[in-house]
C-alpha cells in the first residue's frame, strides 16, 4: 500500500460531532446534557481537536435552547481536559451577520480562549484576507492557535492557483494550520488530491480539510487527500454524519487501518461513543429535529452550489410565499446571480445573501427589487468581491453611491465602550455583553431569564 501514499504521517482527525455535525444534520439544536455523557470516552480517543463552538452554536443556544454559550464552553472545557477545543469564526462577523470594530474582535477572541478554546477555525466569506486580519492577530496575542481557512468554491476565479496563492499569504500573516473548506462538497476526489498536492509543496504548515458528503463524494475526497499527504480531516461520528454533514469517522478510522495514513484510533472508543450519539439522533428524529431530507445524497449541488443550509432556507422562503413549485427555478436563478455579484463562495453570510435574491427575481421579476443585504455587498460592505461584478445590475441596486475599496471595518469606530454602557444594567460580565452584541435581539431576553433564575445550570461533575 506504500506506494499509494505520499507520506507515512499518522492522519490525525478533528470530530465534528459536538458542533458542525449537528447544525448540518439537526439545525444545531443537540443540547449540552446530550454531550456530556459521552466527553469522557470522546476525550480518552486521541483526536486532533473536537470541533465544539462557533458557527450557530452561539445564537442556537440562547434563541432555542434556553443555554448560556459561554457556559456550554466552560463545561465542555472541563469535561474534555485532554483534547483541544476548536471554534468556527467568521472573521470580522464573529459570530453575528456584520462587521464588528476591531475593539469587539480583540474582546471576543480574547474571552473564547479565556472560557476554553485552544484552536479558532478563521474563515471570511468572500476569501478578503483583509477581513481575517484583526481576529488573527487577536487570537495569536491571546494564545490561540489560527486556523486560517479558505472558503473552497469554483467559479472562473476560483483556480487552484488562486487557492494556493491565499495559502501562502495566510501562513505569512502567522496561521498554525491553513484550512481547506468545502462547505458544499464540492471539491472533486482528484482535485482534492491535486489541491493538497500543491499546498505541501507552498506552505509548511499542516493542511486541514474540511468537507461534508452532501454530494456524496467526501468520503472519496479524503481518501485521495490522505494520498496526497493531508494532515487532519473533519469527520463526524456515525450518527450525526453523512448526508449534509461530514464522512463518518468510524468509516475513515476502518479504511486507513493497517496503512502508512493509519489514525491509530480506536474503533471501539469510537463505537462506545457513536452509540450514545445513536440515543441522541433517534430522540431528534423523533421530535422532528432531524429531517431525513439532510441524510440524503444530492448530486444537484454540484450544479448550483447551493449548501444544504441554504437549499433549507430557500425551501422555508418559497414555502412562507406559497411558491414551493418555484424552487427548480430559484437554484437555476442562484449561478446567475451569483456570476452578476462577482462569484462569491455560497457560505454564510452571502449563501443567504444570494439566495434570497434569487427567490426575489424568481418571484418578482429579475432584479425588480434588492434586498438591503444584497446592495451592501455589492456596495462592498462586506469586502472585495473575486470576480467581477456585472456593473449594471451594481448600478441599478446602489445608483451612484462610491462602492467601499478599504477594508471595510476600517470605516468603524470602536464599539465595545458603547455597548458595555448600553447593557450594564443586564450584563453580569463581558462575555454577557458580548453576547448582546452579537445578537442583540435574543441576548438581553436570555441574560434577563438567567439572571431571574429561569435558566437551569448544567454540572460536569456527575461525569467523572
Amino acid at each position: 500500500m506504500s506506494e499509494l501514499f505520499s507520506t507515512n504521517k499518522r492522519l490525525q482527525i478533528t470530530d465534528t460531532i459536538l458542533r458542525d455535525a449537528h447544525q448540518s444534520q439537526a439545525a444545531t439544536r443537540m443540547r449540552l446534557e446530550d454531550m456530556l455523557p459521552a466527553c469522557e470516552v470522546l476525550d480518552s480517543i486521541g483526536y486532533w481537536s473536537i470541533e465544539c463552538w462557533g458557527g450557530a452554536t452561539f445564537d442556537s443556544c440562547m434563541r432555542f435552547l434556553n443555554e448560556d454559550p459561554w457556559e456550554r464552553l466552560r463545561t465542555l472545557r472541563k469535561a474534555l481536559p485532554n483534547t483541544k477545543l476548536q471554534m468556527l469564526l467568521r472573521g470580522q462577523n464573529l459570530l453575528g451577520y456584520r462587521h464588528y470594530a476591531d475593539d469587539m474582535v480583540e474582546a471576543f477572541c480574547a474571552k473564547s480562549i479565556e472560557n476554553g478554546i485552544d484552536i479558532v477555525r478563521i474563515f471570511d466569506a468572500l476569501n478578503d484576507i483583509r477581513n481575517m486580519e484583526a481576529s488573527i492577530r487577536a487570537v495569536k496575542k491571546y494564545g490561540g492557535m489560527v486556523e486560517a481557512a479558505m472558503s473552497y468554491t469554483t467559479s472562473p476565479v476560483h483556480n487552484e492557483d488562486y487557492f494556493v496563492d491565499k495559502a501562502v499569504i495566510l501562513e505569512q500573516m502567522g496561521a498554525d494550520t491553513i484550512c481547506i473548506k468545502d462547505m458544499a462538497n464540492l471539491l472533486l476526489p482528484a482535485d482534492a488530491y491535486s489541491l493538497v498536492k500543491k499546498l505541501k509543496e507552498k506552505v509548511s504548515i499542516p493542511i486541514h480539510l474540511h468537507t461534508h458528503n452532501t454530494t456524496g463524494t467526501g468520503s472519496m475526497v479524503y481518501l485521495m487527500a490522505a494520498m496526497a499527504g493531508v494532515d487532519i480531516v473533519d469527520c463526524a461520528l456515525s450518527p450525526f454524519a453523512n448526508g449534509t454533514s461530514q464522512p463518518a469517522t468510524e468509516s475513515l478510522v476502518a479504511t486507513l487501518k493497517g496503512t502508512e495514513r493509519d489514525t491509530g484510533l480506536d474503533l471501539n472508543k469510537l463505537n462506545e461513543a457513536a452509540i450514545h450519539f445513536k440515543g441522541v439522533a433517534s430522540k431528534m428524529e423523533a421530535a422532528g429535529t432531524i429531517s431525513s431530507k439532510v441524510l440524503r445524497v444530492d448530486p444537484n449541488t454540484l450544479l448550483y452550489q447551493v449548501p444544504g443550509g441554504m437549499l433549507s432556507n430557500l425551501l422555508s422562503q418559497l414555502k412562507q410565499a406559497n411558491a414551493e413549485d418555484r424552487m427548480e427555478e430559484v437554484l437555476q436563478e442562484v449561478p446567475r446571480v451569483r456570476e452578476d455579484f462577482g462569484y462569491p463562495p455560497l457560505v454564510t453570510p452571502t449563501s443567504q445573501i444570494v439566495g434570497s435574491q434569487a427567490v426575489f427575481n424568481v418571484l418578482m421579476g429579475r432584479y425588480k427589487t434588492f434586498t438591503k443585504e444584497s446592495k451592501g455587498l455589492l456596495r462592498g460592505e462586506y469586502g472585495e468581491l473575486p470576480g467581477v461584478v456585472n456593473e449594471e445590475i451594481r448600478s441599478q441596486a446602489i445608483g451612484s453611491d462610491e462602492v467601499i475599496t478599504c477594508r471595510p471595518a476600517d470605516l468603524l469606530k470602536p464599539e465595545l465602550e458603547t455597548i458595555k454602557e448600553q447593557y450594564k444594567d443586564i450584563a453580569k460580565s463581558e462575555e454577557d455583553v458580548l453576547s448582546c452584541a452579537m445578537f442583540p435581539q435574543v441576548a438581553p431576553e436570555f441574560i434577563r431569564k438567567r439572571n431571574g433564575g429561569d435558566i437551569k445550570e448544567i454540572s460536569v461533575d456527575w461525569i467523572r
